[in-house]
């Protein structure tokens, strides 16, 4: 049944699925029924075996004890013929004893009852102090004699323990009575001789009287019973019955197997079905989803600015997104299934491209990203930074790669800005300093030039003198030219000092940058009454910047000679020392003054932030941007002694 697309309405789909739906139900019930029949059929049939096994049994022992009733006739013929009875008894009774295992034994008894001979002797005896026994035996006898035919007896216990039954024929010698030739059949002993082990292995087989009592019993089966099956015992009668019962047999596992496999293959055509029910039901509810959540996701793609770039295994491109197209210049027309090179690597740079072209696709790509140069459309040049990542598809395979690429030319040239700043605050930092010891500096150059001066005028009065020699003038010349030398070094120094320069990295030993600064704060520290002590051993070159580095030192001994204001003058010690470690070395700035709270450590290297009322807060803030130029560390603790201990960590490199 085909429908069109004008008749698959709802209500008309319901219904051309409810009919394989009740197809479906039709055939689970056709299965039951089949496999019910089937069984009803296994039933009847077990039965019918059942009946034809026990007919079997009965027949054979029936035709067993038959038979031995007929050789035992034949012995009683041979005994009335016979002259030596007794000698005849014995060896016809041994033979038949051993032909015919279910018999216990062949007694000749007379005509009073009494026990002329028998085989094998004693059990006569046993049961006869039976009282029941014997008169079971009593009543056989008598009906013997006067029918004078075989007569089988009611069923006796043996010594209380086994049940057995006797066939008495009469002897008649000369048409006279002369006794009974009696055979003992022990019940489960006959049952053993008798029932096949084929048949004990299906059933099991009891002797019960009308009162269900058991007399004997063989099986060898356990189980749960399923079918019975009862038919007189005669002979030897008296109400001995056969009861054989069959246990539930095994059930053929590919028959099992295969009316499982009929009820699963049903009820998953059912299930299947409904499952199609189900998906048809909401495919258009899942098809008006999937135009939303496609618009839903152009709409994000649309409104990135980090570009997306999907290559595959071999380099190939196989999705860009709007916001890469924008960055390059190029369409997705332009860049889908493109090859190295690409159109927008650099042509000048296409090596070193190509190269971490293959390093990614080899897996080697950074997992914090890397920096690269691509050009635009018109050709302009920027600077990316790429992330590169596995595409993994709907199995977890690997087929390519996965880029994040954000344009990053903006925040490079924002980070230069930003060192351009910070070099100019540290220049600024510098004039600040160079500001605040402007006084001392003006009194340290004081002293030269007033000594020249001094000097000068000696010399001038020496040339007025009559009995002047150059020997008299050339000292004080000496002496004018040291000076001058003085001053001349404290303005190199404060010229190089705020000179505006790039950060250069060169080789340059600790001391000399150490020996330099206090050249600067000797004249200050002598003002303030300040001892400085410095332990500087010998050091190996390190690589650094040393204006930046005397910068920072400058600014720690004059924070550390401000502590020292309220200091006693016997107690103003401002210790430098230097210590060298395996890979760093550490200068330690240690002063006596008032020390700091947790709560302005917490804020020591903040920018702006200052304990001095007229202090700006940015000379210790430059002093830790510097250091960390320098892959260093700069940190503040208390001093055991009182005051601080500044701490600066250089890396000891290898040049």
């Amino acid at each position: 049944m085909k429908l069109s697309p004008r008749s698959a309405t709802p209500r008309n789909l319901r219904w051309f699925l409810a009919l394989p739906k009740f197809g479906s139900i039709l055939l689970i019930v056709a299965v039951v029924t089949l496999l019910w029949l089937l069984h009803q059929n296994e039933l009847e049939e077990e039965r019918t075996g059942l009946i034809k096994d026990v007919l079997w049994l009965e027949q054979i022992l029936r035709f067993q004890l038959n038979g031995n009733e007929e050789r035992l006739q034949q012995l009683v013929y041979d005994l009335a013929a016979s002259n030596d009875r007794n000698a005849l008894f014995r060896l016809r009774a041994k033979h038949l004893l051993s032909i015919n295992p279910e018999i216990s034994q062949i007694s000749w008894l007379d005509a009073k009852r009494n026990e002329v001979d028998a085989l094998p002797s004693g059990l006569q005896v046993k049961t006869d102090t039976n009282e029941a026994g014997s008169a079971v035996r009593q009543r056989a006898f008598e009906m013997a004699r006067r029918i004078g035919e075989p007569v089988y007896s009611e069923p006796l216990l043996l010594n209380g323990l086994s049940a057995v039954f006797e066939v008495s024929l009469p002897i008649y010698i000369d048409r006279r009575f002369a006794g009974t030739l009696t055979a003992t059949y022990p019940l489960q002993t006959l049952l053993n001789s008798q029932v096949p082990w084929w048949f004990a292995e299906k059933y099991q087989v009891v002797v019960v009287d009308d009162n269900d009592t058991e007399y004997a019993a063989k099986s060898n089966i356990k189980g749960t019973p399923s079918l019975f099956y009862e038919l007189p015992f005669d002979p030897p009668g008296h109400g001995l019955k056969l009861h054989v019962t069959s246990y539930k047999s095994a059930v053929n596992p590919l028959q099992r197997l295969l009316a499982i496999a009929i009820m699963v293959l049903a009820v998953g055509v059912f299930w299947s079905l409904w499952i199609v029910r189900d998906l048809m039901k909401k495919r258009s509810q899942t098809e008006q989803a999937l135009r939303a959540e496609h618009a839903f996701r152009t709409a994000m793609e649309d409104s990135l600015t980090v570009g997306m770039r999907a290559r595959d295994l071999h380099g190939g491109i196989i999705y860009v997104n709007p916001a890469f197209c924008k960055m390059t210049g190029f369409t997705q027309d332009e860049l889908f299934r493109a090859k190295p090179p690409m159109p927008y690597w650099v042509p000048e740079q296409i090596d070193e491209t190509f190269a971490i072209h293959q390093a990614v696709l080899a897996g080697n790509a950074p997992k914090e990203g890397f920096e690269i140069s691509f050009r635009r459309k018109n050709g302009e040049h920027f600077d990316a930074l790429i992330y590169e990542a596995k595409l993994i598809d709907g199995n977890g395979q690997h087929t390519g790669w996965m880029a994040s690429v954000i344009d990053i030319s903006e925040r490079k040239r924002a980070a230069e800005l930003a060192r351009q700043q910070q070099e100019q605050l540290q220049f600024t930092a510098r004039l600040v300093t160079m500001g605040e010891m402007a006084s001392t500096l003006a009194h340290e150059l004081n002293q030269p030039l007033a000594a020249i001066s001094s000097y000068n005028t000696g010399c001038l009065n020496l040339m007025d003198a009559t009995d002047c020699t150059i020997a008299d003038i050339r000292p004080a010349m000496e002496k004018i030219g040291i000076q001058a030398q003085r001053a001349g070094k404290i303005i190199r120094r404060v010229h190089d000092f705020v000179r505006k320069s790039a950060p250069k990295r060169a080789p340059c030993q600790i001391a000399d940058v150490i020996d330099d600064c206090l050249g600067f704060i000797e004249a200050d520290a002598r003002k303030r009454h300040v001892l400085i002590n410095c332990t500087v051993p010998e050091l190996p070159d390190i690589l650094a910047d040393r204006l930046m580095l005397e910068q920072v030192l400058l600014n720690l001994m004059r924070n550390a000679m401000e502590a020292m204001a309220n200091t006693t003058s016997a107690n103003r010690r401002l210790e430098i020392s230097v210590l060298l470690r395996s890979e760093e070395m550490e200068i330690r700035v240690s002063d006596r003054g008032c020390g700091m709270t947790d709560e302005i450590k917490d804020k020591l290297f903040t920018a702006f932030f200052s304990t001095k009322p007229e202090g700006m807060g940015i000379g210790l803030s430059v002093c830790r941007s510097i250091v960390e130029f320098h892959r260093g560390r700069l940190w503040a603790e208390s001093n055991p002694e009182g005051g601080m201990i500044f701490h600066v960590t250089l890396p000891v490199e290898k040049q």
